[in-house]
């Protein structure tokens, strides 16, 4: 699985993460809910589980992917500061390019 987080976002999620008491928490991203060819994502801080990948990214940040979703491999994680502040969560490889 794949999962690329750009340099904007990486620099908010890493001061999340620092702030974190418990090391063990990762970054995870999952589908909240998914219909027709695309799905909406979320993220939290959590552990991995059996049913999960931990990706490492080219930014020092591991995700946490749950194996058998198809959705989330490939997904890019952005932060935009406009129009508002904030998390995107896409997959360009699925066709998903934003919200709707």
């Amino acid at each position: 699985m794949k999962c690329k987080i750009s340099r904007n976002a990486a620099k908010v999620l890493l001061a999340e993460i620092e702030k974190e008491e418990d090391k063990e928490l990762k970054l995870r991203v999952y589908v909240t809910h998914s219909h027709g060819d695309h799905a909406h994502y979320g993220m939290k801080l959590d552990k991995p589980t059996e049913n999960d990948v931990v990706v490492s990214t080219d930014k020092g940040i591991d995700v946490i992917l749950q194996k058998d979703e198809p959705f989330l491999d490939g997904i890019r994680i952005d932060y935009f500061y406009v129009p508002e502040e904030g998390f995107s969560v896409t997959n360009p490889g699925k066709g998903n390019h934003g919200d709707h």
